[in-house]
């Protein structure tokens, strides 16, 4: 599929990217203190998330010539100056929970989606996560209360203070 300036891969315009990123950084001026505010890191990881929407899915994949799920949350928080575990079995078990009230943008959401097999994404707002589906797929921008993800989710957890 040929990329134009107007349109990315995975459905999203440059315009919606562009306001995905406005809304992150007008966020950091909300007055809520701990849901408001977007560190550095926590920025970062959000953006560098976005940023890989339309990237194919690739199994073991952890660069953007194409990503597996776990990949994708190992490259976006490295670029942010976080180094994780490769898996997801391995970032489930090394991240720090975070209650479901208070979670925020850069955290990661697990998924159950098989019998012993987990799914994680990025969460940018209250309502979406990025993240890489699966084969033939793209890195995508999903809904949480979607009624396949709400199901699945079995936790929220991250690396980001």
């Amino acid at each position: 599929m040929a990329n134009n300036a107007n349109h990315c891969p995975g459905g999203l315009t440059l315009r919606s990217l562009w306001w995905l990123a406005v809304l992150a950084l007008v966020s950091g001026c909300s007055g809520t203190a701990t849901r408001g505010d977007l560190s550095g890191a926590r920025q970062e990881v959000v953006m560098n998330a976005l940023a890989q929407v339309g990237t194919p899915y690739r199994f073991g994949g952890t660069s953007p010539a194409g990503f597996d799920c776990s990949g994708l949350v190992q490259y976006t928080h490295l670029a942010a100056g976080v180094r994780v575990p490769r898996t997801t079995k391995a970032q489930k078990k090394a991240s720090q929970r975070v209650r479901g009230s208070r979670r925020q943008p850069g955290d990661l959401l697990f998924f159950r989606i098989g019998f012993n097999r987990y799914h994680v994404g990025i969460l940018v707002d209250d309502e979406r996560f990025v993240h890489a589906p699966s084969s033939g797929k793209r890195v995508q921008l999903s809904r949480i209360d979607n009624p396949y993800w709400e199901r699945r989710l079995r936790s929220t957890a991250t690396f980001l203070n």
